[in-house]
Order: C-alpha cells, then sequence, then structure tokens
C-alpha cells in the first residue's frame, strides 16, 4: 500500500500544512481523474434519517470545514460527507498550534476554534458542487457571540444552508469555544432546538424539502446528562445525533508530553468513552432517532463495536487520517 509511505512523509510536516497539502493533492488527482482510476466506490445502501446513503461510512467534519473539496473527498468512497464546523461570520479560529498528533496512540488533540471562511463563503461552494450524495453540514456559533444569543448564530446557519444541505448538523459539544458545552444543559437545549424545529418545518412548508436536523453531542456526559438530553431528543423529534465529538479526557494518553495541551483529543482514546455515550442514548432512544457513531473507529472491530452499541451510520476522521482511504472499503465491506 502506498498510504503508509505518505503518510510517513506527511507526518514530517506540521499537521495544519499536511492537511492543506493533503486535500489540495486530492483535488488535483481528482481533477485528473486519478482517483477514481485508483479507489472503486463500494456500494452497501442504507436508508436512514428518511435518507438513501450509498454505504453507512461517512466523513465526518472538520476535514473540510469550507466546502472547497467535496468532490476530491467523495471519490474516495465516502457513503456520505459532512463539511463544517461553520459559523455566520468567518473567523481564524484559536492562535496556532492547535493541532498536535500523538501517533503511538493514534490520537490528535485539536483546540481549531471553528476556524472556518463563514457561512456565506460555504454556500458559494455547495451552490456550485457537482457531487450528488449526501451532504450533511454543521454548523456553529461565533466565537464572539455570548451565549445568550447563540441561537441567532445558529439560526441563520441553518436557514443558509437548508436548501443545499442533505441534513444539517449543531455542532453544540466542541471543547475548543468557551461555553459552547452550556448549550447541552437541559433549558438551552430545548429552547435552541425548539427554534430549530420551527425553522425545519417553515423550510418544509415552503420548499416541500424536509431536511433532517441532526445533534452533535459530548463525550463527556453524566448520566443524569444522558437521561436529560435524550429526553429533550424525543419530545422534540431531533431526527439524528452524532455520539461523540472529542473528548476533554486524557485517559489513554496521560504519561504522554502532548496531553498537557488544551483541546478535544480524537483517535484511538476516544472509543471507549465514545462508544459508552453511544450505548446509553441508544438504550433510552432505541430506534426511534437513528445514532451516527464517530469517535476512534480505526479498525473493522471499532465499526462491529459501534454497530452492536446502536449505531446506524458511522463516521471517520482520526482513523481516516492514521489508515488511509483504504479504512474507507474495509469497514463497507465488513
Amino acid at each position: 500500500m502506498i498510504y503508509p509511505f505518505l503518510k510517513h512523509v506527511l507526518f514530517c510536516l506540521q499537521p495544519e500544512t499536511a492537511h492543506a497539502v493533503t486535500l489540495k493533492s486530492l483535488r488535483l488527482l481528482e481533477k485528473i481523474k486519478l482517483i477514481s482510476f485508483i479507489h472503486s466506490p463500494v456500494l452497501a445502501p442504507k436508508n436512514v434519517m428518511g435518507l438513501h446513503f450509498s454505504s453507512p461510512v461517512g466523513l465526518g467534519a472538520g476535514l473540510d470545514k469550507n466546502g472547497d473539496y467535496i468532490e476530491a473527498l467523495a471519490a474516495l468512497g465516502f457513503g456520505f460527507i459532512e463539511v463544517g464546523t461553520v459559523t455566520p461570520k468567518a473567523q481564524t479560529g484559536n492562535p496556532q498550534p492547535r493541532l498536535f498528533r500523538l501517533p503511538e496512540q493514534e490520537a490528535l488533540i485539536n483546540r481549531m476554534g471553528f476556524n472556518n471562511k463563514g457561512v456565506d463563503y460555504l454556500v458559494k461552494q455547495l451552490r456550485k458542487t457537482a457531487f450528488k450524495g449526501i451532504l450533511g453540514v454543521n454548523i456553529g456559533k461565533n466565537k464572539d457571540t455570548p451565549i445568550e444569543h447563540a441561537l441567532d448564530d445558529y439560526l441563520y446557519g441553518f436557514n443558509r444552508v437548508l436548501p443545499f444541505a442533505s441534513y444539517v448538523t449543531i455542532n453544540i459539544s466542541s471543547p475548543n469555544t468557551e461555553h459552547l458545552r452550556q448549550l447541552q444543559h437541559a433549558d438551552l437545549l430545548q429552547n435552541l432546538l425548539q427554534y430549530l424545529k420551527k425553522a425545519q418545518n417553515t423550510f418544509f412548508q415552503t420548499h416541500n424539502k424536509y431536511v433532517p436536523l441532526v445533534v452533535k453531542i459530548a463525550p463527556d456526559l453524566s448520566s443524569e446528562q444522558v437521561i436529560d438530553m435524550a429526553n429533550i431528543f424525543l419530545s422534540e423529534k431531533i431526527d439524528g445525533i452524532i455520539a461523540t465529538n472529542t473528548t476533554l479526557s486524557r485517559e489513554g494518553v496521560e504519561n504522554y508530553l502532548l496531553a498537557k495541551e488544551l483541546g478535544g483529543l480524537s483517535g484511538k482514546p476516544l472509543f471507549s468513552r465514545s462508544t459508552h455515550i453511544l450505548k446509553q442514548f441508544h438504550q433510552i432512544l432505541g430506534n426511534t432517532i437513528p445514532i451516527i457513531a464517530s469517535g476512534g473507529i480505526l479498525s473493522v472491530e471499532d465499526a462491529h463495536e459501534k454497530i452492536k452499541a446502536g449505531a446506524s451510520l458511522l463516521q471517520i476522521y482520526t482513523g481516516f487520517i492514521y489508515k488511509g482511504p483504504a479504512l474507507i472499503r474495509q469497514l463497507i465491506l465488513y
């Protein structure tokens, strides 16, 4: 396989530099049709949230924040692509360095801070994309928006992307935007979801297009928080959840120097914590609300555990960084 060699080269670069080089290279390969020549997509159709997925293995948000590389990433064989997180206004995110590799643990720590070009730029990209598959859009609030006005940001972003998205994910669980996780608290969460569901219904009534509303949750929830949130999801008829975002825990990497860096931990050390939260939500929600598993999926065995815990779909990000495109095919065929 060529990817282990490429990974070695890329890992010699700073993480954000490697990220940019990889995406630009993929776009070039897609334009000259080399990706489709090397990778023949594997189909394993599945219907979830009223949508038809070509396979249950998708790309998690964060890799293509601005929708610049949708066609190139789709050519690798993902069953669905999620772009973002995007905010109403463009913002630079947190100061660099803000992305760190822990290769021995097959993990990343990031404190990116929703760096993106803003929802208006993303919409321009979505207008011109040739991609016809399932496209999720992940939205958040701007850093300088007070938490008491977060609803305004989510409503603005939601309404802007509804015409172009297959589903919309609200990110209320990133640990890298101050106070953002407060939106997971019962009163704030219910109020936010009620307004978004109203906007969803208004769009459906006007355009006859139902766009599922998905919530991305944190892995650092107590059992009581899980129960409260699950009941709100049921009462507000949320269409899906993503379990989970990155963790503030450093369990499994405590003895590594980089573990002292602030930010969310992803990859293999996140797997158990993320899967535990997934299982807890599924025990309450059953098959009423589908769950997209995200967090520490680096092997077929990991995928099996997520499905066994109650996942309907899978998303990879850090696993994709460490294992390469071959992981997509392996997971689809398992």
